[in-house]
């Protein structure tokens, strides 16, 4: 049995790495052809300037793309590494939240290319990219282990 979109979520939201959760990344929408997400605008994501870090609208990028293409591959038994991101800053945000949605471009056996898009709370787009996805076979190692959700 294939799982809903809200457990999807839910799988998503409890198995948020340490970094989603310091600045407050929360999966609002999940499937196999869309991951979305919110980021309140806190201090915790800015700069000094008071802007939103260029680092944080990578990785939401990243993790958008990384857990699309995870539900894409799981069900063959699969899992997926990112092997390029590149995120493009639009437009500055101060204050409110980032929104973020994910959906495929490509999606084959053995790799995988997601878009992302970032808008600000008021809809304007604030920053977008793009991650390829290496497939990974079961049991395949990196860094010297098994490759594996981490509980």
């Amino acid at each position: 049995m294939d799982p809903t979109p809200d457990d999807l979520v839910a799988l998503l939201n409890k198995h948020r790495g340490g970094l989603e959760l310091a600045f407050g990344l929360t999966f609002t929408r999940a499937s196999p052809d869309e991951v979305a997400c919110e980021v309140p605008v806190t201090a915790a994501v800015t700069q000094p300037y008071g802007l939103v870090h260029g680092g944080v609208y990578c990785a939401i990028v990243e993790t958008l793309a990384s857990s699309g293409a995870a539900i894409h591959a799981m069900p063959r038994g699969q899992t997926t590494v990112g092997l390029e991101n590149t995120t493009s800053f639009v437009r500055a945000v101060r204050a409110g939240k980032l929104v973020a949605v994910a959906r495929p471009v490509h999606r084959g056996r053995r790799s995988q290319v997601w878009t992302v898009d970032v808008h600000d709370g008021e809809g304007s787009l604030a920053a977008t990219g793009r991650v390829r996805m290496l497939c990974l076979e079961p049991g395949a190692a990196i860094a010297g282990e098994q490759v594996a959700v981490k509980t």
